[in-house]
């Protein structure tokens, strides 16, 4: 009988102390995901169900569905979320299936120009369309008598900004197949469709209902392209904006907000019954498939993949040049400036340099904790047998909250002047909360994967040889997982630097971030300047992820050699 099948209890040699620690902090992180997640969305709840008095009632949802163009703005946003699905969703399959599926050189690179738009905000793409097709745009023509101001304009920038979430689903979901079946159906002759049609598409299945729901919920809550591009067609992001900044009106924002809620959670229950129910797709007698050469089938799929990376790189090229051109489109002299003189003028240097600190603060304090966090759900014991479930519970949440919705929840709660924690209202620190909790699923997801990857064999070990489990821990554990705590990091770091929605409603004079002064840019006319930060974005998460990369291939280099060696 092995260590890790022993029956006996695991005791780790340390003192009561120690033995009570894991309880301890996982109530802790319990603790704070309410604080700072539960208590703003209930509040936001509450707020919605309230008179002007305080007392319960649905006045407000009536007095919103009585409101000239709320009603619109309803079915704008769910019938703009429906179309960007149905486009995004194959562009991103047919991409996916040429980089898993195919024989085409480079597959590195397009991957790379695939998830491109997740170095810059989402407003990068909606002020490259506005210079593409826009009233002076170099493409008006091919929008003959419509305007890229109104639907058509949000449809094409969001499908931009939701490409690479797709895309990264659907990679994974082609990137393991049984080549038996697909020996088989060579066995019976059947034609390249049917085999796409029988084999393929039901092996996939899975991940193209998953890229749809986050397609589809990435539309409903995103707020930046249509607040840029959009005009006068209303959706719901727009409304709230509207509704907290334009009109302070708290309640009515909070009815919005509710809205928007509602179908991005119905989303991620219909996603979450989904993976209940898929099964592996590869056994332990699967055999790896491995594509063969067919150039009927290699050259379509590789310029499909160049004219998507000719997109893409369009799109983050004309945002560069316009950040570099005197005055758009009469005088297209190079200059820098937009960077030296304009970016100035308009104070948002500053801006940058506490996107910069957000940044690092988010990564820095949110890779620790949610990593630890995860570790003490899936290696220890100790505390409530309730408590595991319930955080894990909680930790699932966020993937299903808009950015907005909880920026209006830290309002309605943290802004209170009851609230023991309302000075951390208009801080950078409760800007830095938010970025953490806003992307806390995908963050913890990754650390329980890789932490699940790990023989608890190791903890049994160590606790017969009387090793502390935060020497374990520290020696074993972490180093193991350097790649996913790498890739946390990077995620939040990239995220934070990005993201308009999650701090649209937090920021002070003093501590704007960065991606919103590109709104507040746009809405005074100055696109230039506008474009300019949106390229310093882009360029400085660009240089951050090559750093992590270096990083990585060092601290792996060095505390991963066993990865070198096969057995």
């Amino acid at each position: 009988m092995t260590l890790a099948s022993s029956a006996m209890p695991i005791r780790t040699g340390g003192s009561h102390w120690e033995a009570h620690l894991p309880g301890w902090l996982l109530s802790t992180a319990a603790m704070a995901l309410c604080v700072f997640l539960l208590l703003p969305i209930g509040t936001l709840l509450a707020e919605s169900v309230q008179d002007d008095l305080g007392q319960f009632s649905l006045t407000r949802f009536r007095e919103f569905a009585a409101t000239a163009g709320m009603l619109t703005a309803v079915w704008n946003t769910l019938w703009v979320a429906a179309v960007v699905t149905l486009i995004t969703v194959p562009l991103a399959f047919l991409y996916a299936y040429a980089i898993q599926r195919a024989c085409i050189p480079l597959t590195g690179l397009w991957r790379i120009v695939g998830l491109s738009a997740l170095l810059g905000p989402s407003l990068v793409g909606a002020i490259s369309f506005i210079q593409w097709f826009g009233t002076q745009g170099v493409l008006k023509s091919w929008l003959g008598d419509s305007s890229v101001y109104g639907p058509i304009g949000i449809i094409m920038a969001t499908v931009y900004a939701s490409f690479p979430h797709a895309l990264m689903i659907l990679v994974v979901a082609l990137a393991t197949a049984d080549g038996r079946l697909f020996e088989a159906a060579d066995a019976l002759s059947a034609s390249r469709w049917r085999k796409f049609r029988t084999v393929t598409l039901p092996g996939a299945r899975y991940g193209l209902i998953s890229a749809a729901l986050v397609v589809f919920s990435y539309s409903v809550s995103e707020f930046g392209i249509p607040k840029v591009i959009g005009g006068n067609f209303q959706v719901l992001a727009v409304e709230i904006y509207v509704q907290v900044v334009g009109q302070q009106n708290f309640g009515r924002g909070a009815v919005v907000a509710l809205l928007l809620l509602a179908p991005v959670l119905v989303a991620f229950i219909v996603d979450w019954r989904v993976q209940r129910k898929q099964q592996a797709s590869l056994t332990a007698r699967a055999v790896p498939y491995r594509p063969k050469p067919d150039w009927r089938r290699d050259l379509p799929l590789l310029l499909y993949c160049v004219v998507i990376a000719v997109a893409m790189i369009g799109v983050l090229g004309m945002a560069g040049y316009a950040s570099v051109v005197s005055f758009w489109p009469y005088n297209l002299e190079l200059t820098l400036n937009h960077y030296i003189y304009g970016l100035a003028e308009a104070g948002v240097l500053d801006a940058y340099l506490n996107s910069l600190k957000m940044a690092a603060l988010t990564a820095s304090v949110g890779t620790p904790f949610i990593f630890v966090t995860a570790y003490l759900v899936e290696k220890t014991k100790g505390g409530p047998a309730w408590l595991r479930p319930v955080l894990q519970a909680m930790t699932a949440l966020p993937m299903g909250v808009p950015g907005l919705v909880l920026g209006i929840g830290y309002i309605l709660f943290f802004n209170h002047p009851d609230n023991p924690l309302n000075g951390l209202y208009h801080t950078l620190t409760i800007m830095v909360v938010a970025n953490v909790v806003h992307y806390y699923t995908s963050c913890h997801l990754t650390a329980l994967t890789s932490l699940k990857s790990i023989d608890r064999e190791f903890e049994a070990v160590s606790a017969s040889l009387k090793v502390p489990q935060y020497l374990t821990f520290w020696r074993v554990t972490l180093p193991v997982c350097f790649p996913a705590v790498l890739d946390i990091s990077r995620y939040l770091f990239i995220n934070a630097m990005t993201t308009v929605s999650a701090v649209v409603f937090l920021y002070s004079p003093q501590t704007l971030p960065a991606s919103v002064s590109i709104l507040n840019l746009d809405e005074a006319g100055e696109l230039g300047p506008a474009a300019a930060m949106a390229t310093i974005i882009v360029l400085t998460c660009l240089v951050v992820s090559l750093l992590y990369a270096v990083v990585a291939h060092f601290l792996l280099r060095r505390h991963q050699a066993w990865r070198q060696f096969k057995q």
